[in-house]
């Protein structure tokens, strides 16, 4: 890991039973119990696989834009589009994959084969891929870009980052509170690349707020440095799919991800305002690669590459 505090999951909901669960209105000895002796007793009759993965929970109210998720409490930097403008993920995205549909299945193939990977270069990537925000992010793509970046040397580029990063929760909020996904760890003890956490587990899993930051965070700088599209673009599908790695979304998520960043990509690029931040961060992250900044870890770069060179991952 590279010391960078992951953040809090936002988009916390109560679990419901599935709905293949104990009726218990119908059976003496369920009735008896507590809620949670009777959710103790249904995880350890129910096998830890793949294909068991629980189904979607209740509503909950979505995280409020007007607090830094970074800094809680802390006004946010101002989004670029009004809400009216943003792009309405929920008409965009197909939903997720029904229970036992072809897409399902290899949803769940995906995350019992992604498992094996634990303790492997690419699972510790998806580690560091966890943290996110721009100075992270910057950080993830160093090998891609040729420097480590100071993000004090780019208040622009952080500037932009941050302010589109808000654009792109409000676009996710929709969808993960309509659909109300649970993830893949979610009653199976399989292993995570993160420590798990009640609010992580609680939290809503389509689309993959992640990959939706990540893939709209390399759209936005293959913009800024276009010589170097094709590898930060291959760098921003990966570092979607380390979620899969990591074990806290489905592949779909990820798909549905990379969908909804370029759907605000591009609603971004019609706003003048972004149009004119991004001017301003391109000037200055040219200037910040052709300094002497210092060079990414070798060994690091040399680990991300091998991992890259492995097929996407694809149903």
């Amino acid at each position: 890991m590279r010391g960078l505090n992951p953040p809090a999951e936002p988009f916390v909901c109560l679990r419901a039973w599935p709905a293949s669960s104990p009726d218990t209105a119908t059976d003496p000895m369920l009735r008896t119990l507590s809620l949670p002796a009777l959710a103790v007793l249904i995880a350890a009759a129910s096998p830890a696989r793949a294909e068991d993965m629980p189904r979607p929970a209740p509503p909950s109210a979505a995280p409020s834009l007007g607090s830094d998720t970074l800094k809680p409490g802390k006004p946010a930097v101002k989004p670029y589009l009004a809400e009216a403008a943003t792009p309405d993920a929920v008409q965009i995205l197909p939903p997720p994959p029904a229970h036992d549909a072809p897409l399902d299945k290899a949803d769940r193939a995906a995350f019992a084969t992604t498992r094996a990977l634990k303790g492997s270069p690419r699972w510790e990537i998806a580690a560091d891929d966890v943290a996110e925000g721009a100075a992270a992010v910057l950080e993830n793509f160093a090998c891609v870009l040729g420097t480590r970046i100071d993000q004090a040397r780019v208040p622009a580029v952080i500037n932009l980052l941050e302010r589109a990063r808000l654009d792109l929760a409000r676009a996710t909020r929709g969808p993960k509170v309509h659909y109300r996904r649970l993830r893949p760890f979610v009653g199976n003890e399989a292993p995570i690349c993160v420590q798990r956490t009640q609010a992580l587990a609680d939290s809503f899993s389509y689309p993959s707020g992640h990959a939706t930051q990540g893939w709209a965070y390399a759209l936005i700088l293959a913009a800024l440095v276009p010589e170097k599209a094709t590898v930060i673009l291959v760098r921003g599908r990966a570092y979607g799919e380390s979620r899969v790695v990591c074990g806290v979304h489905w592949l779909s998520d990820v798909v549905a991800g990379r969908l909804t960043g370029t759907s605000v990509f591009a609603a971004l690029m019609g706003d003048p305002t972004f149009r004119a931040d991004l001017e301003k961060a391109r000037a200055e992250l040219r200037g910040a690669l052709a300094g002497a900044g210092p060079a990414p870890d070798p060994a690091i770069c040399t680990r991300e590459a091998e991992a890259l060179r492995a097929p996407p991952l694809e149903f």
